[in-house]
Formats: structure tokens, C-alpha cells, sequence
């Protein structure tokens, strides 16, 4: 059996090999911000996924970020209710996706990566923004704030999917996005009040399915769905996958 002491010393090696993982590829780097670690605190673990893999398969070298400050509140996954008493960091929850390479957002800027790419999950609402208690009077995180505008300006694209759209409704004028569509009364859509909300926001929001994207040419912004839609994980990574094509041929044009 292993003891804790070889995990420690497992750990402190692979963080060594981890940094070659990551930086020795030539390809693009691109900062990936997350919010936690489970849909309904944090970041969506199979967004989050599918976003890393679909960078690292396109060439692309992935380098996640996430603010370091508590959570709004902790959520057990099991009861699907809040675990009173229970406290979290954004930052220390997203090391668990990243496998621990994981940065504080206030060293993230556009000088940092050539495109950002922010998964959902209830975290973008949370933790990155107040969306979920606020709506469209919403405020978001000052440094993801700060990071949107700062890509934006660069001329760097930006990638977000599920509910994270609703971050760019909130920062940029009119931006162009998608979160879906309305629900068609087969329940398939079950968010789709985030859609008015946005256009509250003054964000031109436009209807698309589980595999598609939005893309907004000017301010280089892509989005897709994701689980907004109530579907199949393959459907999911799916339309992941060609937020993230669109996003590293922006890199390249």
C-alpha cells in the first residue's frame, strides 16, 4: 500500500513534469479561467474538461486561472442543497481540475496567453459574478472584468460556454452571444431565463443548438451552449469542441 508520503513526494515530482506538460508544447498558450470545481459551486468538471482537451488537441498549451477568494457558499453535490457551515476557495477547488497548475487571476492579463476561455457552471454565476442572486443587475469579479476588457482590446479571442456568456453580456456593450435556446416544452432548455436577462444586459443574444456557436467578429467572442442544454455528455463536448476550433483559428488569423 501506498503511504501518504509517497502521494506527497508523487505529487511534488509530477508538479516538476507537470511544468513541462504544459510549457514545452510551441503551439499557442491560452488561459483557461475556472470557478471552482462542480457544476453547482464552481466550474463544470466535464466543460472544464472538454475545454483542456480540445486546447491540447488543437496544438494549443492551456493554462488555467481562477480567483483566489471564497466561494458564495458550498453546495453538496449529493443533496443538491447548500452544506451549511462548509467554506471554499475558488482557487484551491479549481487546483482539482487543473491537477494543481493553477494560477491566481491577478497574474492573468492578455501578455499572459494568446485567448482566454472561461467554462460554466453555476460558478461563472457565483463566484466570477453575482448573476445568480442579482440577475441583470449583476455585478462581475473585477479581475475577470479586467481580463475580459484587456483580451478584448488586445484583439485576443475569448471563449465562454454555458452560462459564462452572461459575463460578456454584462462587461461588453451589445456583444453578440448565444446561451441556448428557449425551452421548445420539452424541458430541454431548463436555463433559458438567463436569455432575457442578457437582453436586459442589451447583449444581442441568438438562438443555438447544443453543437453550435455564436461568434461575434468584432469583439472576437465565441460561444456555445453547452449544458444549457439538458443533453448528452458527448453532445456537450461536442459543441465545446468547435467553441475551441473557432477560438485557436481566431488565434491564427
Amino acid at each position: 500500500m501506498l503511504r501518504h508520503a509517497s502521494f506527497t513526494s508523487a505529487r511534488c515530482f509530477r508538479g516538476s513534469i507537470g511544468s513541462v506538460a504544459f510549457y514545452s508544447s510551441q503551439g499557442p498558450k491560452v488561459a483557461v479561467v475556472l470557478s471552482g470545481s462542480g457544476v453547482y459551486d464552481g466550474s463544470e468538471i466535464h466543460e472544464a474538461s472538454s475545454v483542456l482537451m480540445h486546447l491540447t488537441r488543437a496544438g494549443a498549451v492551456p493554462q488555467c486561472y481562477a480567483p483566489d477568494i471564497p466561494q458564495m457558499h458550498v453546495i453538496n453535490h449529493a443533496k443538491g442543497a447548500p452544506a451549511e457551515g462548509e467554506k471554499r476557495n475558488v482557487l484551491a477547488e479549481s487546483a482539482r481540475i487543473a491537477r494543481g497548475n493553477v494560477l491566481p487571476i491577478t497574474e492573468l492579463s492578455a501578455s499572459s496567453a494568446e485567448a482566454v476561455v472561461f467554462p460554466g457552471g453555476f460558478g461563472a454565476a457565483k463566484n466570477l459574478s453575482d448573476f445568480a442572486v442579482n440577475g441583470s443587475s449583476c455585478k462581475v469579479n473585477s479581475d475577470v472584468e479586467r481580463v475580459l476588457k484587456d483580451f478584448r482590446n488586445a484583439k485576443k479571442p475569448i471563449g465562454l460556454c454555458c452560462i459564462a456568456p452572461i459575463l460578456a453580456a454584462k462587461v461588453f456593450d451589445k456583444v453578440t452571444i448565444t446561451l441556448g435556446k428557449r425551452d421548445d416544452g420539452k424541458g430541454k432548455w431548463p436555463h433559458a431565463s438567463a436569455i432575457d436577462a442578457a437582453c436586459d444586459m442589451g447583449a444581442n443574444v441568438v438562438d443555438k443548438g447544443v453543437n453550435e456557436i455564436a461568434v461575434d467578429d468584432k469583439n472576437l467572442i465565441v460561444t456555445t451552449p453547452a449544458f444549457m442544454y439538458e443533453g448528452q455528455f458527448h453532445e456537450i463536448y461536442d459543441g465545446i469542441g468547435n467553441m475551441v476550433k473557432k477560438v485557436v483559428e481566431l488565434i491564427k488569423r
